[in-house]
């Protein structure tokens, strides 16, 4: 299990994370989700005793990452798949740490394997493109076969038979009973990979639900109804209590009424219902209402009026 107790790290008057308690437990993928500058890469540093904190403390299987005997074999991560020597073989890359860590030399030829660089083992690291050097980046983290895994980004840069790799990869780890937490910014890939979120903001906590739950909270899920006679509906829903709002193409977006009881109000009203829709938010719709307020970097609108 990854840990943290009111995590808190300060760079002078700037806080970067604050208080922040949290828990990654294993058998599921846990998605890191926050803007930029929220403070994830510097929570994952002091997780990894890359980074000392200001306050609180971080934990893995129980014990700060300093006082892990052997590291690699609690926890394996991936926070920049390019701090790698471009002079050396990915084999060779592979083969060095192994050596440094007491890690079989099987092992290493078994996340080659796994992560489909077998074929270019011998090849120059400096000559990989992006994807190659993330999957070189998992391999090294999965060298210890640890119960704990932390990835930073690990989807950029690979190609659609990489990302569906990657996420069989998460949740055939989380099925095995590791601890897995991911980092990233594309909400459609975190949707179909994650089975937990946490989500912080300013380096403070905004949420730490599951999946489904974060989802379903949006305001922006509602029913769709096209009918032939529109404006008589909604009068009938408003007067049920319904919230009702007219699309561009004259359908009908509800909110506060179970699609069974539109569609009994309709059938009393004597109007037809040609289409009658749940239309739940995305991911990236829900986090983008729960990070709102949080976003440190804003763009403008380019002068555009």
């Amino acid at each position: 299990m990854i840990e943290t107790h009111e995590l808190t790290k300060r760079y002078g008057s700037t806080t970067a994370v604050d208080r922040l308690s949290l828990v990654v437990k294993p058998g599921r993928v846990t998605g890191f989700l926050g803007p930029n500058g929220s403070g994830k890469s510097t929570t994952l540093r002091m997780i990894l005793g890359l980074a000392h904190p200001t306050g609180g403390h971080a934990l893995v299987g129980g014990r700060p990452y300093s006082e892990l005997r052997r590291p690699l074999h609690e926890v394996g991560a991936m926070l920049d798949p390019g701090a790698v020597h471009p002079g050396r073989t990915a084999r060779d890359h592979l083969r060095s740490i192994a050596l440094t860590t007491g890690i079989s030399a099987a092992r290493v030829g078994a996340v080659l394997e796994l992560t489909g660089l077998t074929p270019v083992a011998r090849r120059r690291v400096g000559g990989f493109s992006l994807g190659m050097r993330q999957r070189l980046g998992i391999a090294a983290a999965l060298l210890g076969d640890p119960p704990a895994v932390i990835l930073d980004e690990p989807v950029n840069g690979l190609d659609p038979e990489g990302i569906q790799w990657i996420r069989n990869l998460l949740r055939g780890m989380a099925a095995e009973g590791r601890a897995v937490l991911v980092s990233s910014h594309l909400m459609t890939e975190m949707e179909q990979t994650a089975d937990h979120l946490i989500v912080i903001g300013r380096g403070r906590l905004i949420a730490d639900t599951g999946m489904a739950e974060f989802v379903r909270g949006a305001s922006r899920t509602d029913v769709l109804v096209r009918v032939d006679d529109p404006g008589r509906l909604a009068s009938v829903l408003v007067g049920a209590g319904g919230d009702v709002a007219s699309e561009a193409d004259g359908a009908l977006a509800v909110r506060g009424l179970a699609p069974r009881r539109i569609g009994d109000l309709a059938a009393r009203a004597d109007v037809a219902v040609h289409e009658l829709a749940v239309r739940r938010a995305t991911l990236e719709q829900a986090y983008f209402e729960a990070t709102e307020n949080a976003v440190e970097y804003r763009a403008g609108d380019g002068g555009r009026r």
